[in-house]
């Protein structure tokens, strides 16, 4: 039988987020770069951002005609300093770990009218006054001279106004039935990607520790949510939300620029993995509109258009 989809919604927040092309000599450089960029950025609780992979670009669609990977980056709108936060993450990541990695370019994505960082001039400085200004592939670029050559990186670097926060809960019979769950709904929400322009930032798009805001620690902003938790079901104190015979919760989210593709991202997630032998139900997480205002809802029905 499929499993029980709650009559619930993720509570989704506002964020803002920018979006990097990076091109490379072949798949195994632009893998390196792509997992070295969004390495330690799973969740805004302690890490500088959020990232993930978003998509990947045939070479036919790049500007240097190279396969490439369009990686996403956000950080919470209620930041204080939120454009100046984005601005150094991205400063740092594609600093450290795109011009590092062998043969690669980057490339903006978003627009650049409005809202845009000089990221392309900070990288730059690195060329220590050798670096020179030109047109390339159709680009405004700036180009570092490297020991291994050149580094072509675009001068201006659009951001956004996105949504962080969709999420789905997986509850299994096994732990192997809440992981693959997971899994398979991770597969379905990238699935959409091209058009939807979702992310997954957790490791494989699963995150195994599932949290709620606050804690009993006042320097800790978030903690495991014990009421959820198998090996807290009958500990004093504790009243355990979990349905009966659940022994492991699987968590994804789901970042991306607007509630409409989280909202298909997330339906695509539940159609691909409600037939999991052994998965018991899909829930979601909220705070009752605490966290954020942008909800989104398991069953579509409930959905605003």
């Amino acid at each position: 039988m499929p499993a029980v989809i709650d009559d619930t919604y993720a509570e989704a927040f506002r964020s803002i987020y920018s979006e990097v092309l990076v091109t490379a000599r072949d798949s195994t450089w632009l893998h390196h770069a792509v997992i070295a960029a969004t390495g330690n950025a799973s969740s805004t609780i302690l890490c500088d951002c959020e990232a993930a992979l978003s998509r990947m670009v045939p070479p036919a669609e790049t500007p240097d005609g190279r396969i490439g990977a369009i990686l996403q980056f956000h950080v919470p709108r209620f930041w204080k300093e939120r454009e100046a936060k984005l601005e150094r993450t991205l400063l740092v990541r594609v600093s450290q770990n795109i011009l590092t990695c062998p043969t690669t370019a980057c490339f903006n994505v978003l627009p650049t009218n409005e809202k845009w960082f000089p990221l392309g001039r900070k990288v730059a400085y690195f060329g220590d006054g050798h670096q020179f200004k030109t047109e390339r592939y159709g680009r405004r670029v700036r180009v570092i001279p490297i020991l291994s050559g050149e580094f072509t990186i675009e001068r201006r670097w659009g951001w956004a106004e996105g949504l962080m926060g969709g999420n789905l809960w997986f509850f299994g019979a096994t732990a192997d039935a809440s992981l693959l769950a997971a899994e398979r709904a991770a597969a379905g929400a990238m699935a959409t990607s091209q058009h939807t322009r979702v992310c997954l930032p957790f490791p494989g798009g699963v995150a195994a520790s599932g949290s709620k805001a606050g804690s009993k620690y006042k320097f800790s902003i978030a903690s495991t949510y014990a009421e959820y938790c198998p090996t807290l079901r009958n500990k004093p104190g504790i009243e355990s939300r979990l349905p009966e015979g659940v022994v492991s919760v699987q968590e994804i989210i789901i970042n991306g620029p607007d509630l409409g593709s989280i909202a298909k991202a997330t339906q695509a997630a539940i159609a691909n993995c409600v037939d999991t032998p052994d998965l018991l139900r899909i829930s979601a997480g909220n705070y009752g509109g605490r966290l954020g205002k942008s909800f989104v809802y398991l069953h579509p029905e409930q959905q605003p258009a």
